[in-house]
């Protein structure tokens, strides 16, 4: 470890967000660095735990005291390839991971873990900066074609890790970008597209295709696509969202969360609107926003950018506790309320909150609600209404979408939904088939979305050539 007495010494001291009065004025990124000094001093805290438990709270295997060490000593490029050899894209992380390795941080017995995720990104920032992040083509070429469907995350680390074991890997994206909800989902504010495009041109160099356009079991026919590979990866999103079927869900102005997030996302990079799809707009409107999750936030942030005139956040679960019982869950993440950037930006939140139906004349102008005890049945005499022009469904995802390419493989699915595979051999009911991602688990986290994506590759790779150097 570097400094034996560091965690004593030294407070913690995290990035800070630019003022909210400020940041709701543009899309970009507000998010204000440490310095560099500071950022050591931060990983100096670290204790090289005996049980480092924060490897249990990384899905990606991140060696974290490791990285601490190496930023305490200034070796900030030792730092970086360590990093790298468990993580693809630690900027993406750096900047949208909701940080489990914090949670299971010893430090978090007190309430004041090392901030891994902040020391993260400033790892990969600067490796960007200096120039060490560089493409890492293969020696030797093995003759074998891979196709996978999807760029999201995990579909951009299966996708490197088979072009560096020397495969043919050719990436069918359906949009004009690659990056999924990364590139269409993530608001601008929190991640920056340019951090997407400068790992696609990365990949592009180690040999990975990508072809943009390509809806796979849509317009382009999965039969034989599957025919003219060695081996197939799935790693689409869970894009089947959650809907709201009740009275008054026809009327116009409620929209899922993912008919509303790209369209912005569109217009600040200067794509143009998708087909025929009404323009969704949350300007001089009160805006509800069902779904108290990370996408809800993101809409929340979205919405109040656009000149919301108030922003409301339904929530049908009750209200967390403000702090958790680390006795109880520690080094487990832990359930408690978690207040966002754009939930300070200026909406209100309501817990414990059922809508019951919607109402107005051909227009949704107001929703009709009731309070619901911890086991979600109603609270009698608690019925209200609150004002709406504009309704976002943001309460999550079910499973793929299954008509098209999952309907025409006629791949086994799980109980929830999702294409059957386990977590060792990836493989689906279908030979030369694999799965990876929310594609196979479900809607998930980018960290589990990265890790799966590396597996996968492992498990095509050994599939392959009967071995595999690639690590899981």
């Amino acid at each position: 470890m570097g400094k034996v007495t560091g965690f004593l010494e030294i407070e913690r001291q995290d990035r800070r967000y630019a003022p909210a009065s400020d940041r709701i004025r543009h899309f970009r990124e507000f998010v204000i660095p440490l310095s560099e000094e500071t950022t050591r001093d931060q990983a100096a805290r670290c204790m090289n735990c005996g049980i480092p438990y924060c490897h249990t709270g990384c899905p990606v295997n991140n060696q974290i005291p490791d990285w601490n060490d190496l930023v305490y000593r200034r070796d900030w490029q030792a730092a970086s390839l360590n990093l790298h050899s468990t993580n693809n894209f630690p900027e993406f992380t750096g900047r949208l991971c909701p940080a489990p390795c914090e949670a299971s941080c010893t430090l978090n017995l007190d309430d004041n873990p090392v901030t891994i995720k902040t020391i993260e990104c400033t790892i990969a920032d600067r490796a960007w900066k200096e120039g060490w992040i560089v493409p890492e083509p293969p020696a030797h070429r093995t003759g074998k074609k891979v196709a996978v469907i999807g760029s999201g995350p995990a579909g951009l680390a299966c996708a490197q890790q088979l072009a560096r074991a020397g495969h043919e890997v050719h990436l069918f994206e359906r949009w004009a970008k690659a990056g999924g909800l990364l590139t269409y989902g993530i608001p601008d504010f929190k991640m920056e597209k340019h951090h997407v495009f400068r790992r696609v041109e990365q990949m592009e160099a180690e040999g990975v295709v990508f072809h943009y356009g390509a809806h796979v079991g849509v317009d382009v026919p999965v039969e034989p696509l599957l025919a003219e590979h060695d081996a197939m990866v799935l790693a689409g999103g869970a894009e089947q969202s959650r809907d709201l079927p009740i009275p008054g869900r026809e009327l116009s102005g409620i929209h899922f969360a993912m008919d509303f997030l790209p369209q912005q996302n569109r217009r600040i990079s200067g794509e143009p609107p998708l087909g025929d799809m009404p323009a969704i707009s949350a300007n001089r409107k009160h805006v509800i926003v069902i779904g108290g999750g990370d996408t809800g936030s993101d809409c929340i942030g979205t919405a109040i950018r656009q000149g919301a005139l108030s922003v409301t956040n339904l929530e049908l679960l009750p209200q967390p506790p403000a702090k958790e019982n680390k006795l109880l869950t520690w080094p487990d993440w832990p359930l408690k309320l978690r207040t966002s950037a754009s939930h300070e930006e200026g909406a209100e939140r309501e817990f414990a909150v059922m809508t019951q139906k919607f109402s107005g004349n051909g227009q949704v102008e107001r929703l009709h609600c009731v309070r619901v005890d911890p086991k979600l049945a109603p609270v009698a005499d608690s019925e209200f209404e609150l004002k709406a022009d504009l309704v976002l469904l943001a309460m999550g995802f079910v499973h793929p979408v299954h008509e098209g390419m999952i309907a025409a493989l006629e791949l086994e699915l799980d109980p929830r939904g999702n294409v059957k595979a386990d977590t060792k051999a990836y493989r689906t009911s279908l030979a030369k088939v694999f799965a990876a991602g929310d594609m196979r688990r479900g809607q998930s986290l980018i960290v589990w979305a990265i890790r799966e994506g590396r597996q996968a590759a492992a498990a095509v790779d050994e599939f392959l050539m009967g071995q595999t150097n690639l690590p899981r």
